[in-house]
This record gives C-alpha cells, sequence and structure tokens, in this order.
C-alpha cells in the first residue's frame, strides 16, 4: 500500500500546547544551531520562557489554537478525493500530530511506499531538512523499512504557481492591478544560516521571479512588485528588507501581500499579517491593505500535490 505524508512544523492545537511548541521548536539544532547541547538547552528554555506568554496572547485572538491544524485536515480530506487509492496522512515536526504518531498508523495499515512531502515551498534546513530528519529518524526508530520518496521543494512548479496567482487575483476582485503594488512577504532567516549554504534566500528570489513573469503572461500588471521578509526573532541579523521597512518606503498606499513562503494559513499570516502588519499600514497612512490566502486546500493546489506526487514515482 502507497502513502503521502505532508510534513509541517505544526502549530498549538490549544493555548496548553504553546509552551510545547515553543520548546520543541528553540530544542531543534536545525533552527538553533548551537553545537553544545546543554546550552542550546539553556538558550531554549530563555528563549521559550520569554516569548510564551506574548504568544499564548495571539493564538487568543485566533481562538486558542493554531488555524494550521484545520487547514492541514481539509487539505488531507480533499486531497484524498483526487488520489483515493492512496492514503494521506500528516506528520509535525514540533505539535500533535507527531512522525512516530503518523509511522504507527503507516504500519498497522502495511503500508510499504511512502511519499514525504514537506509543505515548504522553497528548501530551508530550518524546515525542510528539520521534518524530513525527523520522520526518518523516527521511522528508523520504530523499525519501519518501508521505500521511501521525498521532494526539498517545489516552487517551481506550475501548478502550483498558478493557485498562488489565483488566490492573488481573488484578492485584488474586480480592482485593476496597477493601481496596487504586490509584496511578496517570505519567512525570514537569520543571515547566519544563509551564509552557511542554505538555498533558502536564493530560491524565494527565483520563486519571485517565476511569480513576476507568469503574472506578465496573464496581463496582470502591478505598479509595482516586490520582495520583503517578516517573523524576525531577536538580535541577530535577518535576511532584509523587513516587511515593515518596505512598507514604511512605498509611496503607493495600496498594497496586496501574497505570504510566499507559507502553503497553509498559520499564525504568522492570520495574526502577523492580517492584524499586527495591518495596524502598522493604517499608521503608515494606507488606503487599501490587503493580505492574500495562502493556497490552503484550493483545488489548484490539490492539483498541483498530484502532479508533485507523479513526479515523485
Amino acid at each position: 500500500m502507497k502513502a503521502i505524508v505532508l510534513l509541517n512544523m505544526g502549530g498549538p492545537n490549544s493555548l496548553e500546547e504553546v509552551e510545547l511548541f515553543l520548546k520543541n521548536m528553540f530544542n531543534d539544532p536545525n533552527i538553533l544551531p548551537i553545537k553544545n547541547e546543554l546550552l542550546r538547552k539553556l538558550v531554549a528554555f530563555m528563549i521559550t520562557f520569554s516569548r510564551k506568554k506574548e504568544a499564548r496572547t495571539n493564538y487568543e485572538k485566533l481562538g486558542g489554537k493554531s488555524p494550521l491544524n484545520l487547514y492541514t485536515k481539509k487539505l488531507i480530506e480533499k486531497l484524498s478525493k483526487y488520489l483515493p487509492q492512496l492514503y494521506i496522512t500528516a506528520a509535525m515536526r514540533y505539535t500533535p500530530p507527531f512522525a512516530k504518531e503518523a509511522i504507527k498508523e503507516l504500519i498497522s495499515r502495511g503500508v510499504d511506499e511512502v511519499f514525504l512531502i514537506p509543505l515548504y515551498p522553497q528548501y530551508s534546513k530550518t524546515t525542510v531538512k528539520s521534518s524530513l530528519e525527523d520522520f526518518y529518524n523516527t521511522a528508523k526508530g520504530y523499525g519501519f523499512h518501508a521505500r521511501f520518496h521525498d521532494i526539498s521543494n517545489f516552487y517551481k512548479n506550475r501548478l502550483y504557481n498558478e493557485a498562488i496567482i489565483e488566490k492573488i487575483e481573488e484578492t485584488l476582485k474586480d480592482d485593476e492591478a496597477n493601481e496596487f503594488d504586490l509584496i511578496f512577504s517570505a519567512h525570514s532567516l537569520p543571515k547566519k544560516i544563509i551564509k552557511s549554504g542554505d538555498p533558502y534566500q536564493f530560491e524565494v528570489e527565483e520563486h519571485v521571479n517565476i511569480l513576476k513573469e507568469m503574472l506578465k503572461e496573464k496581463g496582470v500588471k502591478f505598479k509595482n512588485v516586490h520582495l520583503a521578509y517578516q517573523s524576525k526573532l531577536g538580535p541577530v541579523q535577518w535576511l532584509e528588507p523587513s516587511l515593515e521597512d518596505k512598507l514604511k518606503e512605498l509611496d503607493n498606499k495600496k498594497v496586496i501581500i501574497y505570504p510566499i513562503s507559507f502553503i497553509l494559513d498559520n499564525s504568522e499570516t492570520l495574526f502577523e499579517l492580517h492584524i499586527e502588519y495591518a495596524h502598522i499600514a493604517k499608521e503608515l497612512g494606507f488606503e487599501d491593505y490587503r493580505v492574500a490566502e495562502c493556497v490552503n486546500d484550493s483545488d489548484k493546489f490539490c492539483e498541483a500535490l498530484v502532479d508533485i506526487y507523479k513526479g515523485m514515482r
């Protein structure tokens, strides 16, 4: 039997899981690359302790849990209709359902071939590498020896990019694109991770260029198209420009944001972009500030996942 496992970082299923999410994330050596394990645990504890109260408050505004879990469930349900012959499930990195739960289910179902699709369009060791390592290490620990396939990125997939453009056009509605600036907002990373050889920044920039060309082909002409970075944490140098700085420099006060490094809406899109940056935009005098949905469980994205799966066989 064949199965697809969608990999993601996960998010708190309740306010009680917020601390677990933070603790697991900052103890991940791919996220916090401190070689000394004891020191990493100490730093992770300090970050978790300092952030958990604010994080709980943010999740309270989103209904007490991460929206990513709901969107994951919806995506699995819809994708299962496209690929009824496959068992489709998810494994999260930092919150349940963990890889161990998915693997136990795969074993019980007699699955002997697994297609792992990390739900990150661009590669980074902080996301794709971390999720794949976690799954493979867990599978080894449970003695699960199937035929495995995995993919490191899919930002070049045309169907996926068509799904993104659909979401941008839905956000534009019946208005003229040339009245708006379009900002592709990507999750930022510390510059030292990029300098260590992580290809994330290059792949994000290439992805923006692909989408700009596809928008041009469709005759969707924004006044300007930009790339910016969000979700900076801590005092180290991060990828720039920040989304806040990009908003400050725009003369045009009509803008659409597309979260280019996210597949499913989560706290960093529905809270950070829809609430925090909307407030910043209002203070900066923007007359029209819009955030596009992620591709989530759209039909076009399901078609893209089918195409990605077929390309992995």
